[in-house]
This record gives structure tokens, C-alpha cells and sequence, in this order.
């Protein structure tokens, strides 16, 4: 049991549509080179995952995502610092996410927001942290990205104050079906990642029932949260397969239709290639 554990998941039946994993962290699923990242990304394809975003959490990331991005056409980036690293967040900090932010395949500026979960940094700084970068998509004009864990109501008041940019996309959505209203109503995009498969995440369910297709993304947020029914074990962009899947047969719709509504969600927000 403990080595199957350390395994990989294998990888599933391709789709039938080809989608899009919104948000994984490849340097965190072990890429180091331009072909890890191939091999990777390869794995992917051949479960119907063709393209992904892989998104920082502290400055180093954000360097290694941007360039990341350089080496294989099917990635993309986004960089932010994550609310709980915020603790110390200046003007050279800004400084460079701004830099690395303004590059052709940063797609997204993320993921930024608010983490009360943990305690690494003070919700004061989170917040300020988190206006700043809600500042910059705009300014860019490019897809905010954010990371709300028990954080909702302050959240979306920060969004409300701030006023959102254009397109918004709640990584690893996690609120239930009242919060998913009040996000749907706003026109943001929530992102389901492997949590959503889990049997217990029953107001998950009913958020993802009811977000209509144009508003929902699926997600890996690997090496974290693999789907069941490998909860636990490591997770990679290809098992963005899984969700799909589940997310079909969660809201009653066929596989395709869910796919397609995934990809083509993915390419408006993140302005990729058709």
C-alpha cells in the first residue's frame, strides 16, 4: 500500500474533446528541464489533456513558470506571489511579478487572494497583497487567478471594492451553492479541480450542478488533490481526464459537451488559440 501510494495514477481513456488543465504547478510535480516538461506534457495528450497553465506561488516559481513557457507550446503561465507568502511583499517584489507578468505567455495573474486556513501571513498583508494584484490583471488586461480558502466573504467584498477585472477564475472553487450563485451572478469563472470528486464535498456538488457552461473550468492544481478514486496518491495535468468525466456524469451531460465547454471556457479566459 505504501508504494502504490507513491504511484502515479494510470492514465485514463483520451477524451474525446480536447481540454485544457486551468491551473497545475509542474515544478511542483518534479519538471525541472524543457524535457520533463515534454514528457509531462506528453502524458497529458494522451489522456485528451493538450494544453495546461502552470501557476507560481513565490517569486522562484514565477521565474521558472514564465520560462517554463518558452519551451513547449502546449504551457502557459501565470505568476502572482500566493496570499501566504505576503508577509513580506514590497515594492521589489512587485516589481519583478509586474516584469514577468507583462510576458507573451502569462496568461494570467495568479494565484493571488486570501488564505485564512493557514497562518503564515497576517490577513492585513494578504489583503493589501491581494488589491495590488487585482490592480495589475487590470492594468494587463489579462485573467485574475485567484486562491480563496475560508476566505469568501472577504473575497468578494475585496472584489467588489476593488472592482473585478474582466475575467476572474476561482482556482480549486470551494464554496458551496450559495457562494457559487453570488460568483455566477458577478459573471466570474470557477474552477473545479479533483476535490470536487471527493464523496464528502457535497455542497461542491451542488455548486458544480448548477454553474452554467461558460463559467467553469477543470483543473488539477498538481502535484495536489488528486481525484478520486486516487485520492492521496500524486497528481499530474492528466488527471484533469478524471474530473471532466465526473463532472459529466455529476451534472447529467455527455462527456463531449462538458469537454468542450472546459476548452472553450479555458481558451476565452486565458485568450488562447482556438
Amino acid at each position: 500500500m505504501g508504494d502504490e501510494k507513491r504511484e502515479l495514477p494510470p492514465v485514463p481513456d483520451r477524451l474525446p474533446v480536447t481540454v485544457v488543465d486551468a491551473h497545475t504547478h509542474l515544478d511542483a510535480c518534479g519538471a525541472k528541464t524543457a524535457a520533463d516538461v515534454a514528457e509531462m506534457i506528453d502524458r497529458a495528450e494522451r489522456a485528451g489533456v493538450a494544453r495546461v497553465v502552470t501557476v507560481a506561488d513565490d517569486l522562484a516559481a514565477a521565474r521558472w513558470a514564465s520560462e517554463a513557457s518558452t519551451w513547449d507550446s502546449r504551457v502557459f503561465a501565470a505568476v502572482a506571489i500566493h496570499p501566504t507568502r505576503t508577509k513580506e511583499f514590497g515594492p521589489a517584489e512587485q516589481s519583478e511579478v509586474e516584469r514577468l507578468a507583462r510576458g507573451e505567455r502569462v496568461v494570467a495573474v495568479g494565484e493571488t487572494g486570501l488564505d485564512y486556513y493557514w497562518d503564515y501571513s497576517p490577513h492585513d498583508a494578504q489583503q493589501v497583497a491581494f488589491r495590488w494584484h487585482i490592480d495589475l490583471a487590470k492594468r494587463l488586461g489579462k485573467a485574475l487567478m485567484i486562491h480563496d480558502r475560508d476566505a469568501h466573504e472577504d473575497v468578494l467584498r475585496i472584489l467588489d471594492e476593488e472592482g473585478a477585472p474582466e475575467t476572474v477564475v476561482f482556482h480549486c472553487f470551494s464554496g458551496d451553492e450559495h457562494i457559487a450563485r453570488r460568483c455566477i451572478d458577478k459573471g466570474y469563472i470557477l474552477s473545479f479541480a479533483g476535490t470536487v470528486t471527493f464523496k464528502n464535498a457535497r455542497g461542491l456538488h451542488e455548486a458544480a450542478r448548477i454553474v452554467p457552461r461558460g463559467q467553469f473550468l477543470a483543473e488539477t492544481d498538481a502535484p495536489f488533490l488528486t481525484p478520486h478514486p486516487y485520492r492521496g496518491r500524486p497528481n499530474e495535468p492528466y488527471c484533469t481526464a478524471y474530473t471532466v468525466r465526473f463532472l459529466a456524469q455529476l451534472r447529467g451531460e455527455a462527456v463531449h459537451e462538458v469537454a468542450e465547454a472546459v476548452r472553450t471556457t479555458a481558451e476565452r479566459a486565458y485568450r488562447l488559440p482556438a
